[in-house]
């Protein structure tokens, strides 16, 4: 982590498929507070966790150069996820960050790269992806259709933004991914009374 910090050359750090866990992702989180210059960051399979999750958000929120980060296959909860999708509210620098095996496409998520649908189905995304995707949406009054298990969510319905008081989505086999984004934006909607 010393040498990440100080380094004036490193721009990208391979770690995948080690044993780091939490306190080797704190080490790595301080590290990449400071550091200027790295832009791609694999952590992919190292058990970082909860706690080594929330000490890479710290760092996302201050670093300004990071482009890249995997953090696949490494046990993030609900509270990591959180943690980083709130980062990234505030980072925008990162524009590729895998969580569940597959890159997730940041700038057309947050909407500065303005797309009004976008199809994520048949990668497979977990929870962790979920929730860092409905942080990520939630400011993001463009994209209107996402696609996130093979069935198109509206999202201005579900936000109340195209208010409707019923919305029918029996049948449409969602997923986990979708349950966890339509939960986080009605409940911002005071007009939906029936799903």
């Amino acid at each position: 982590a010393e040498y990440v910090s100080g380094s004036g050359v490193l721009t990208t750090l391979v770690l995948d498929a080690n044993k780091i866990g939490p306190e080797g992702a704190k080490a790595v989180g301080e590290a990449l507070a400071v550091n200027e210059v790295l832009t791609t960051l694999n952590l992919w399979f190292n058990n970082v966790g909860n706690e080594g999750a929330l000490a890479l958000a710290s760092a996302l929120r201050v670093n300004g150069v990071l482009t890249s980060l995997d953090l696949g296959r490494n046990q993030i909860g609900d509270e990591g996820a959180k943690a980083i999708g709130e980062a990234l509210r505030v980072n925008g620098v990162l524009i590729k960050l895998n969580l569940d095996g597959h890159a997730l496409d940041l700038p057309k998520l947050r909407g500065t790269y303005p797309v009004a649908s976008l199809d994520l189905s048949g990668k497979h995304l977990g929870p962790a992806s979920a929730v860092v995707i409905a942080s990520l949406i939630e400011g993001n009054a463009v994209l209107t259709k996402l696609n996130l298990d093979g069935h198109e969510l509206d999202l201005p319905k579900l936000r109340g933004t195209d208010p409707v008081e019923s919305l029918d989505l029996s049948g449409k086999h969602l997923g986990s991914a979708s349950a966890i984004v339509i939960a986080s934006l009605i409940a911002g909607n005071e007009v939906l009374t029936k799903l």
